[in-house]
């Protein structure tokens, strides 16, 4: 069963998050969902996210899945991370004009503090256009909480993770 998860940041002083903050007048306001192992966004573009006519910008595309990519790290370790490297293919033209977007990532690996995860993106009619695998630093859960105010990463109705 999906679920949403709750930003920790909505109510911290400076979020100002182009991936993430709802309130961001041109950032993409991405909204996560847990899906069992799998972190989930549904992302309209519209022709300000274009290069070519009517299709989704490649670096648009690195946005949505970096930012994608880092929910995991939050959600399933309950910390943050820097994104340390990131390899793109892009397998499929993404319209800009066909309707919403479904993206998925996962964990791939993990090696002690660094993490790999890997993404989609998947047009509005379910076909695979992009890929991502990601690696993350981890933070320790001191240093996210201390310097980046993430103290948890719950969805609705959870009171606790439990790592």
């Amino acid at each position: 069963m999906m679920k949403k998860i709750i930003n920790p940041w909505l109510d911290v002083e400076g979020y100002h998050c182009f991936g993430c903050d709802p309130n961001h007048q041109h950032g993409l306001r991405m909204e996560f969902y847990e899906d069992g192992q799998e972190i989930v966004s549904f992302w309209e573009p519209d022709s300000e996210h274009q290069s070519w006519i009517n299709t989704l910008h490649g670096g648009v595309q690195a946005a949505l899945l970096d930012e994608l990519c880092g929910w995991v790290i939050f959600r399933k370790f309950q910390t943050a991370a820097v994104t340390s490297k990131m390899e793109l293919r892009y397998r499929k033209p993404v319209n800009t004009n066909k309707g919403k977007l479904t993206l998925r990532a996962r964990t791939a690996e993990v090696r002690r503090n660094l993490v790999s995860v890997d993404g989609e993106i998947y047009n509005g009619e379910g076909e695979l256009c992009t890929e991502a695998h990601c690696l993350y630093f981890l933070f320790t859960r001191e240093k996210a909480a201390a310097e980046m105010g993430l103290k948890e990463c719950l969805v609705e109705g959870e009171e606790s993770y439990t790592l």
